[in-house]
């Protein structure tokens, strides 16, 4: 078998190549004021130490959602997610980007019940697992995310995600958000606004949220038995969606059963 000449600059060796440099620079500036987010096996408690340190391996962030809070009409924390991320309103609603959306649970129920849907984080995320060039990985606080520099678009996340909360924006993008890096072509979803954690501040969907006055989504440490959320779910209970699947999310839901 014939070897490939050292000087053909072959999609393999550049993707080869690249891997390489990608899993050893932390914090590559791609555009001004725009630093993709480390996938170092990171160390950081948001409230204690500086932004950009890493991830609390002793963390699990989540999210509790209580849909009986949760107008049907209210779509104040997609409005929040896409002014702090950079996404735009879908034109396309069955292929456009939507981190999070509302969706309608109707069954036997008396009255539907509305359902905020986002990526649910899971800790045996099936997209990481399906993932040839590792660019969907899990921090070590649990948060799910998208390396764009490894991302080749293969969409290989998008199928096995049974959330249906992986998205691959197919259309020029509009202004981005320095939040948040985008590029057509590579593979998003909810980051459950992981610039934000790393500051100390709740996700910007918790926070409109409860600016609202509807208080139905709460964010902490699942960890810690002493958070809000912990204590909540100990208490009142939560449920998460297929749960069949053993993937165990992030996210949790009061008010679905």
């Amino acid at each position: 078998m014939s070897r490939e000449p050292s000087n053909c600059p072959s999609r393999r060796r550049f993707l080869l190549q690249a891997l390489g440099a990608g899993g050893a620079v932390a914090g590559m500036t791609v555009a001004p004021g725009v630093v993709l987010i480390s996938t170092a096996a990171d160390t950081n408690d948001t409230a204690a130490n500086p932004p950009g340190a890493g991830a609390d391996a002793a963390k699990r962030w989540g999210l509790l959602i209580d849909t009986r809070r949760c107008a049907e009409d209210c779509t104040a924390c997609i409005s929040a997610c896409q002014q702090e991320n950079g996404w735009e309103e879908p034109r396309d609603p069955d292929k456009d980007p939507q981190w999070i959306r509302k969706m309608k649970l109707t069954g036997q129920r008396e009255e539907p019940i509305s359902l905020p849907l986002m990526c649910q984080h899971c800790k045996h995320p099936p997209c990481a697992s399906v993932c040839p060039t590792q660019a969907t990985f899990k921090r070590a606080d649990g948060i799910v995310l998208v390396d764009k520099h490894r991302c080749i678009g293969c969409r290989y996340c998008m199928i096995a995600c049974p959330f249906q909360a992986r998205f691959m924006p197919q259309r020029p993008l509009g202004t981005a958000s320095p939040n948040h890096p985008r590029a057509k072509g590579a593979a998003e979803g909810c980051t459950l606004c992981v610039q934000r954690i790393d500051r100390g501040e709740q996700p910007a969907c918790v926070e409109r949220c409860a600016e609202q006055g509807n208080k139905a989504l709460l964010f902490g440490d699942l960890n810690d038995p002493q958070s809000s959320i912990s204590q909540a779910l100990r208490q009142s209970g939560g449920s998460t969606i297929r749960a069949d699947q053993r993937l165990e999310p992030a996210v949790h839901y009061q008010g679905i059963v």
